[in-house]
């Protein structure tokens, strides 16, 4: 997935607990005469004739897909609901149940079809030795038949989910041992559940081989632990964390239904794949690898069963269009690079009977599969290629995401729809890859802030009661976009204008109800849904990560240390301390400096301020907040050497974070 990785994945505030804390609310608006219990309102007439519409520019009398989807189902579950700690529901299928039937005025009826696809779920057989579990998490999780037991592909997002799966699997499979696990990428949602599959002494007891990709260690757990505050907080909108599961709330989210959201772990790998080419037998089992890495993820491998004639696409390809850029905030993904591995791909493993990817279902015939590899290579390319045609001739990045449209020979079938990624937001990717954010005009390149030039447009528009009449007006003609433009400008000059807030909400329910792509109607309804309840303040369990967190270099911490210092308030201090890892036998020194914070791994600096001697687990333990702090600062894994006042000082420049930062807000 485009994922969400580590802290970020699960709706967690990332960074350590030493260094911040998640809260933060909003007080409320009063729900419309319209509204339902969420107060969401319906849908307009105006919403209700462009999702008609779609009806009549896409071929929904194709049902190929609802076959495929359903093909060699061997059992479901209807009351399939994972719970957690604390009875936490962490995933909960029979919440989408209302996803029947035609869509309705509230739901862009492509994404009501993809999300009735990904409501198929159950133990599916793909082809002889080969079966999948579908929608037992985002992703799914694939099992091959091996000598010994099962080679099991992907283990899902969460040990509570991966768990359950694989229960499930023994029910109607027998009762076989897992004898490997394979990663194909570094996203969360394909290997965070390894240890509800397989714990690692079992699978160290057994000799159990885990293999990924080359680089796969250092990826998949550092990808959000710098950018995962904001990360986090972006991720709430782009998987509508806060909103009901209703036809006026989140529906699904393109690539699946939703993350899961438990316990993550990891497993080391004992085999890397590092190269397009490279062949494993891996118990009994013939596999040929095609290293793609830098294309969906910085880690990542397809693979083909030559035996079964089987291709298994990870995430290289899906039922969908597919991020070049997260509406979460990642790094920009290489287009070209991305549709360059697909066509190389096809290639390679054009003799394929049958694929299978990491999500969505299969598709059986060589032809078909030759085609879906073709559209899918194709889609990127061309948005890659155009934009750079319409930026060689001076567009700017706005200009070409509201000109750019697939040609019509792309835009005959669903597999490349934009449910996930768009060519809208896709366009600018490409455009940021290679030029940044700056659009060359000079007007853009030191614009004032939003609340300043909130107050401003509002004053040069005759003011509050002016600007409003104007949204109403526009809004009564279903011009939502130039709404939104003329009430972000208002609430961010006003904030507590109840009126603007309200009508601003209402606004972004008709853009969320008529948008294609998952995320797209996830931040726009969860927009509303904070204008309307104001911020969650959620703060999660961190304690849920540290099987996954206790593999990350100790460095990792020590950078986001770094980026929460006060610049500001640490002007003028010099400052040296030693952090001393007692059981590890390693220490990072820590130095203060022209409001920098540098760190080392280095023999302890005998001249430090202060020297914290700490164990790994306990360092662990403060850092994700498990346990009583006051027991555990006067645990015996734990002690101080040199000035504890210069460390109390130095703690103080950590910038904690105050509450869960405002979006649609100032």
């Amino acid at each position: 997935m485009n994922k969400i990785t580590l802290l970020a994945a699960m709706g967690l505030c990332a960074g350590m607990t030493l260094l911040g804390a998640c809260s933060g609310s909003d007080a409320p608006l009063e729900r419309a005469a319209d509204a339902d219990e969420n107060g969401s309102t319906p849908a307009t007439t105006y919403t209700a004739d462009i999702n008609r519409q779609v009806l009549q520019e896409l071929p929904f009398a194709d049902e190929q897909d609802f076959i495929e989807a359903q093909r060699g189902l061997i059992a479901s579950d209807d009351s399939l609901t994972v719970r957690g700690k604390g009875d936490k529901i962490i995933w909960d299928q029979p919440a989408y149940n209302f996803i029947s039937g035609e869509a309705p005025d509230s739901v862009n009826p492509s994404l009501w079809r993809q999300a009735k696809l990904n409501n198929i779920h159950g133990l599916f057989k793909v082809t002889d030795g080969v079966y999948q579990l579908r929608g037992f998490d985002l992703a799914n999780m694939t099992i091959i038949q091996g000598s010994s037991g099962w080679i099991v592909v992907d283990p899902l997002t969460t040990a509570e989910t991966a768990a359950r799966a694989v229960e499930f699997a023994r029910q109607h499979l027998g009762d076989s041992a897992i004898s490997a696990i394979l990663f194909t990428h570094s996203h969360i949602d394909h290997f965070g559940g390894a240890l509800g599959a397989l714990s690692a002494a079992q699978t160290k007891a057994a000799d159990i081989r885990v293999i990924a990709p080359a680089g796969f260690m250092d990826e998949s757990i550092s990808e959000n632990v710098l950018a995962g505050p904001t990360m986090n907080r972006r991720a709430e909108y782009m998987y509508g964390m806060p909103l009901p599961r209703t036809p006026r709330g989140h529906v699904d989210s393109g690539l699946g239904k939703e993350p899961g959201i438990g316990t993550v772990g990891i497993l080391t790998p004992t085999d890397l794949v590092d190269h397009t080419g490279q062949n494993l037998l891996i118990d009994g089992v013939s596999f040929v690898f095609q290293n793609v890495s830098g294309s969906e993820a910085p880690a990542e491998f397809t693979f083909y069963l030559p035996e079964k004639k089987a291709f298994c696409g990870a995430e290289l390809v899906s039922r969908n269009m597919h991020n070049l850029y997260t509406l979460r905030g990642a790094k920009v993904r290489d287009a070209l690079a991305w549709s360059s591995f697909i066509d190389e791909a096809a290639e390679i493993f054009g003799e394929a009977d049958v694929y299978f990817g990491s999500h969505h279902w299969p598709i059986w015939g060589q032809a078909r599969i030759a085609e879906f590899l073709e559209v899918q290579s194709d889609t990127y390319k061309y948005i890659h290629d155009q934009t750079l045609r319409m930026a060689y001739k001076g567009y700017t990045p706005i200009e070409i995401a509201e000109q750019l449209e697939l040609p019509s020979a792309l835009q005959k079938s669903f597999s490349n729809r934009g449910y996930y990624g768009t060519t809208s937001h896709n366009s600018r990717a490409v455009y940021q890859g290679y030029f940044g954010w700056y659009d060359g005009n000079p007007a853009n390149l030191n614009p004032l802030p939003p609340e300043d030039i909130g107050r401003r447009y509002i004053a040069s528009m005759g003011g509050a009661d002016k600007v409003l009449n104007i949204a109403r007006q526009a809004f009564a003609e279903g011009d939502y976009r130039w709404v939104a433009t003329l009430l972000n400008h208002l609430v961010f000059a006003e904030p507590e204008n109840k009126e603007a807030k309200a009508l601003l909400a209402r606004n972004y329910d008709q853009l969320g109800y008529q948008a294609e792509s998952g995320p797209w109607r996830d931040v726009y309804l969860t927009g509303a849904h904070e204008l309307r309840h104001g911020k969650t303040g959620k703060t999660q369990d961190l304690s849920v990560a540290k099987d996954m967190v206790v593999h990350s270099p100790r460095s990792n911490f020590f950078n986001v240390m770094a980026a929460q210092l006060n610049g500001p308030k640490a002007d003028g201090m010099e400052m040296t301390i030693n952090f001393v890892f007692t059981d590890l036998g390693e220490t990072h020194v820590l130095t203060l400096k022209n409001s920098v914070l540098h760190h080392r791994q280095a023999e302890a600096d005998p001249d430090a301020n202060a020297t914290l001697n700490i164990s790994h687990d306990l360092f662990l333990d403060l850092a994700l907040g498990q346990g009583d702090m006051k027991d555990l600062l006067f645990s015996d894994e734990l002690s101080i050497d040199g000035s504890k006042i210069d460390l109390a000082r130095f703690f103080a420049l950590q910038d904690k974070l105050k509450g869960v930062f405002s979006i649609v807000t100032p």
